[in-house]
């Protein structure tokens, strides 16, 4: 989970940890046990809805952002939020043209990767709903985009799918 905005550009302090996604059963939470969805930001709205937060709305540029991540983190086998070489993940999203024209912004960000039942949206959102980083992403008020990438295959083995959301305000 990454968080930058433009009052104070600024990296959390806290690490994405890969096994996140990677171990344990998906747990459902009652927001995703009660609706079933088809894909990812179907699960991320439903927690949301069930925290009283408006839904996000894909952005085309946050989402071709997202699914390019997600691409160079199979192609090149990496799992991390800047790419391999350094670049943060913050200018792969200026890149698409979506900071401009803003006033003020802030974007985050969550990556995953799954094999198995653990590559479903469901299993991916319910591991970013356990981790306190990648939930504080999915529950912000402020973030009202979203783009979400996922690819088959995975950092490392083959595969699975990897998975990028971008958020945006």
């Amino acid at each position: 989970m990454r968080l930058f905005t433009t009052r104070r550009l600024r990296r959390l302090a806290v690490p994405v940890v890969a096994a996140c996604t990677l171990t344990g059963a998906a747990a459902a939470t009652p927001a995703m046990a009660a609706a079933p969805c088809p894909t990812t930001l179907c699960h991320i709205n439903a927690q949301r809805t069930a925290h009283d937060l408006r839904p996000l709305q894909l952005d085309p540029r946050l989402e071709r952002a997202a699914r390019r991540h997600s691409q160079d983190m199979v192609d090149n086998r990496y799992f991390a939020h800047d790419s391999r070489s350094g670049a943060r993940f913050s200018a792969r999203i200026a890149r698409t043209g979506w900071m401009n024209g803003r006033a003020r912004w802030s974007v985050g960000e969550n990556i995953a990767w799954g094999t198995g039942k653990q590559a479903a949206p469901r299993a991916i959102v319910a591991s970013w709903m356990r981790s306190a980083a990648h939930r504080k992403n999915i529950l912000s008020s402020r973030f009202r985009v979203i783009g979400v990438g996922i690819v088959r295959g995975a950092p490392v083995g083959g595969g699975g799918a990897t998975y990028t959301t971008d958020f945006g305000s």
